[in-house]
């Protein structure tokens, strides 16, 4: 996926061929990422609108353009954190009830979903379940870090990470 060295600094130059091949290059793989951390497709087509515009004004920032893959990718997560957060000051967030784990689900329950299924699952958590379920199972962050990004102590997001689990076994018992 990585573009050439030359793309880049054409893109520098604010080529637009040169920004329209980053573009094509990164679009779908950075769409997916926006997906899961947003509410629904239009959500995420504004995360990755976010997203390429700091992309193209940060580009000069980057510093080995071997690393473009990784750098873009945390762009996208941080401008879809921030996109999060910024939901969350016109929103009340109504916390749902506090779930017992049932059961283990199958095994194999997972595999019989499309990916678009499990998005779709993704998609309808509440926002704050959401977030901390992609930074921690996803994008590999630990509960510290998450607090940090997020402004909220470890023990929250642990809980949300575990609401957020137990609500998708919740559904998934329901559809299988």
């Amino acid at each position: 996926m990585t573009v050439s060295a030359e793309v880049i600094e054409l893109c520098l130059k604010n080529e637009p061929r040169a920004q329209e091949a980053l573009y094509k290059a990164y679009s779908a793989s950075m769409f997916g990422v926006c997906l899961r951390y947003a509410g629904n497709r239009m959500e995420a087509q504004d995360i990755l609108q976010e997203g390429f515009i700091k992309v193209f004004q940060n580009l000069s920032h980057l510093h080995s353009k071997e690393a473009i893959d990784g750098w873009i990718h945390k762009i996208f997560v941080n401008t879809a954190i921030n996109y999060y957060t910024k939901q969350l000051k016109f929103q009340n967030e109504v916390s749902l009830k506090f779930e017992s784990a049932d059961a283990t689900i199958q095994e194999d329950a997972l595999s019989k979903l499309s990916h678009n299924e499990l998005l779709k699952i993704l998609q309808g958590l509440p926002t704050g379940y959401r977030t901390v379920f992609n930074l921690y199972v996803i994008d590999g962050y630990n509960h510290r870090e998450i607090g940090e990004i997020l402004g909220i102590s470890e023990n929250t997001s642990k809980s949300q990470l575990w609401r957020a689990k137990a609500s998708m076994r919740k559904i998934l018992r329901r559809i299988l």
